[in-house]
């Protein structure tokens, strides 16, 4: 059987309940903004020492990765992904330490308008052996052949004083792949627009190589 341990806590999730407190969590930081690319890049020196990033597509202001930089015992600093896909990895295996078998199951987390979203890659069972319920504290995967098991939290909750409601998630199972999907409630979809029209009052570093690039931060 493959169970996964519930994912290590996110920074910055623990703090109290209420989308105002994370709010003025992220209002708190030292923040600085790049524009490449088609994405806004926004770097936060948090007041309790963390550092987190978030990158926004320039077309749809949705959120394609938020990540925390914590301390390796084994790799020293690294990044933590919270949103998006898991950051390349160098082939040098001393410069990693132990990597994770590819044929392994592999979990990502995106954003959409209106869902959250998991993907757990490498799952080859059929779409009936698998029971994905919502619990109090997040959501709980695991197969009816014990073969696969995993915790998984959902931070955007937590931050506005929300449980998981069974009725906001589904899933399906395609490609090996599991794909569970969580409809944002009321609550998230507001605290994330006010944190979207705070980052776009931040004014953004200029590139100088970089021609006509779309300048959408305005000074704070």
């Amino acid at each position: 059987m493959i169970t996964v341990k519930s994912q290590p806590p996110v920074a910055g999730e623990n703090l109290p309940i209420t989308s105002s407190n994370w709010i003025a969590y992220l209002s708190s930081a030292q923040k600085s903004c790049l524009v490449e690319n088609g994405v806004r890049k926004v770097h936060y020196n948090l007041p309790d020492g963390k550092e987190m990033v978030e990158e926004y597509n320039l077309q749809t202001n949705v959120l394609q990765r938020r990540m925390w930089k914590v301390s390796d015992t084994v790799r020293g600093e690294k990044w933590n992904v919270e949103v998006g896909d898991q950051l390349p990895q160098f082939d040098n295996i001393d410069s990693v330490g132990i990597q994770e078998n590819s044929t392994a199951p592999m979990l990502s987390k995106r954003i959409t308008k209106t869902n959250i979203e998991w993907r757990i890659r490498n799952l080859p069972y059929a779409r009936d052996v698998y029971s994905v319920t919502a619990d109090d504290d997040g959501i709980t995967v695991r197969t009816s052949n014990k073969k696969y098991f995993k915790k998984i939290t959902v931070p955007e909750l937590n931050r506005v004083g929300l449980q998981t409601d069974g009725s906001l998630l589904s899933f399906t199972h395609q490609f090996n792949t599991l794909i569970i999907t969580y409809k944002k409630p009321p609550k998230v979809l507001e605290m994330e627009a006010k944190v979207l029209e705070m980052v776009k009052t931040i004014s953004p570093t200029k590139i100088p190589d970089i021609k006509n690039a779309p300048d959408q931060c305005k000074p704070s």
